[in-house]
């Protein structure tokens, strides 16, 4: 488990970066007049326009290009290595229930069963956390495929949303002593992140 946690970290760290360079590229391409990916380099004559430096900005498409595929396989890697974890943690803990989120989702018993790990300190106005009915002080007892049991680190969230953007995630709170499933989509909206919502590790 300590080695897959160590590798995920890692891997978070490339996509970090990656995505700095990324940006640090956009941000040159903006200085060109605004280029970008699309705008053409020559003018309605057809020679090159006097007004960008067309070698840099032809340089830093190629690279925005190698470095969005390069991200793309990035998080295919992460995705497996955070099934690895999730693996791990039920071999660990010798756990025989179902896996299928649907299922387990459906059935209460399996709900009365479940601990919860985080809870939920704001959600946004307008947010789809909002949307889907998430509240402040919900606690949370499954996120998508993640129980109290496989439950590691904040970090586990964070690979789910960004895996699961534009696709509903079953979700279970308790409330008020009772458990309430909800169906969350992480996606853009006008505020801060794919959710719109803190949420933060249960206080022991």
């Amino acid at each position: 488990m300590a080695a897959s946690m160590e590798n995920m970290n890692r891997l978070m760290k490339r996509k970090t970066d990656l995505e700095a360079e990324i940006k640090a590229l956009n941000d040159v391409l903006d200085s060109q007049q605004g280029v970008g990916l699309k705008e053409p380099l020559v003018d309605e004559e057809g020679f090159p326009r006097a007004d960008i430096d067309v070698y840099s900005v032809r340089h830093s498409r190629h690279q925005v290009i190698c470095l969005q595929n390069d991200h793309k396989v990035l998080m295919t890697e992460i995705e497996e290595e955070l099934y690895k974890i999730h693996a791990e943690a039920r071999k660990q803990k010798g756990e025989a229930m179902d896996t299928d989120d649907d299922q387990s989702v459906q059935s209460h018993s399996l709900a009365e069963r479940l601990s919860p790990f985080t809870e939920v300190d704001r959600v946004d106005e307008g947010s789809p956390a909002s949307e889907a009915g998430l509240k402040v002080g919900d606690s949370i007892v499954q996120f998508g495929s993640i129980t109290a049991s496989k439950f590691q680190s904040l970090l586990n969230i964070a690979s789910v949303v960004q895996h699961s953007k534009d696709n509903p995630l079953k979700v279970i709170v308790r409330r008020n002593n009772k458990d309430t499933h909800l169906n969350l989509t992480p996606k853009t909206w006008s505020g801060r992140g794919l959710l719109g919502c803190n949420i933060v590790p249960m206080k022991r």
